[in-house]
């Protein structure tokens, strides 16, 4: 595929304060970046903005933002092209959940899940869009899940927001076809991730929440950010797990209901229980307004540094030659053989 690195973009990324969001700061900086980071906690803004420039960003700048204000995401982007320049690349990936089971989740906290995820990210592409489109040119790279194909118990308001997005990100795929506009729309399903989110998530569950095994570190999921970014797929899927349950949805649905129904709710727990009522959330106030979290959650000892499935996404040529290869001295041997 087509590689289209831009040297020292300008990159707007939302959820940048923490999680993977930070750490598509952190690879964007090294590359010598301009960002702008949209966040709500000025702890893990300032952090963010510190570790970017001393991995090389070009310049940083913070915008404390709530993604489901609209208003307040449009004045961030102006700020960041009056500062930076022209964006590049927008990066859609703030979120926020609630580990409960769908009766016990209130009307409120489904609506503030989808303001975030869903309208966070129409949001974010709108304010993209308005400024890439006349341009004809840019990129705008999701965020998604594996769940955003497949739901699972105990997270229906997460499930139903990134289902959402695949939504909207085809009509909008459709509706820059339609203009044959250069402009694209990438999304990266990802796998369960070791970020901090599951140290601060709200949630009704007796236990601790934890990210579904196989877990990944969040630079994977970087990675694969900026690989979106350079060569715009559609949709690139990161980890085996996302592959797994896209199949398993796709050609046996029945039997997901059935084994998530015996083990979906308890594989999202650790054995250390918790108090619901008295545990702090982000869900309505950012969680990192004092302290800066970083990247990584609280599961590096068990979580995975690479994806051997993402590389073999993102390397079809050259396994495809290599294939060939094979498949060609196989016919020359037995060529040669016959001949004998």
């Amino acid at each position: 595929m087509r590689s289209n690195i831009v040297e020292k973009p300008t990159v707007a990324i939302t959820g940048a304060s923490a999680g993977v969001g930070r750490a598509v700061v952190e690879a964007y900086a090294a590359r010598g970046a301009k960002i702008g980071l949209l966040a709500r906690g000025t702890a893990g803004l300032d952090g963010a903005k510190s570790s970017a420039e001393r991995l090389g960003a070009v310049k940083v700048i913070t915008c404390p933002v709530d993604v489901s204000d609209a208003d307040a995401v449009e004045a961030a982007a102006e700020r960041i092209e009056t500062e930076l320049g022209p964006i590049d690349v927008w990066v859609n990936d703030a979120m926020t959940s609630v580990f409960a089971k769908v009766l016990d989740i209130t009307s409120d906290e489904y609506r503030r899940v989808m303001d975030v995820i869903f309208l966070g990210f129409v949001h974010g592409t709108q304010s993209a869009l308005r400024r890439m489109m006349p341009r004809d040119r840019g990129v705008v790279v999701q965020v998604g899940s594996a769940l955003g194909y497949r739901g699972i118990p105990a997270q229906p308001a997460y499930c139903a927001a990134k289902h959402a997005i695949q939504g909207f990100n085809d009509s909008l795929r459709a509706e820059l076809n339609s203009t044959r506009s250069n402009v694209r729309v990438s999304s990266v399903q990802m796998p369960a991730l070791n970020t901090p989110q599951f140290d601060w998530v709200r949630t009704r569950l007796p236990n601790h929440p934890q990210p579904v095994p196989p877990i990944y570190q969040p630079e994977v999921a970087a990675e694969a950010v900026l690989w979106a970014a350079d060569h715009r797929p559609r949709e690139i899927n990161v980890g085996s797990s996302t592959i797994k349950a896209r199949l398993g949805d796709k050609f046996a649905p029945g039997f997901l209901d059935w084994y998530l129904g015996r083990s979906g709710i308890s594989s999202q727990q650790t054995d250390q229980q918790v108090d619901p009522q008295s545990r702090p959330d982000n869900l309505f106030e950012p969680q990192d307004e004092d302290v800066d979290h970083g990247a990584h959650g609280s599961f590096g000892d068990t979580s995975k540094t690479s994806s051997k499935t993402f590389w073999a996404v993102t390397h079809k040529p050259l396994l495809a030659g290599v294939a060939a290869a094979a498949v060609s001295g196989a016919v020359t041997g037995m060529a040669v053989a016959r001949k004998k």
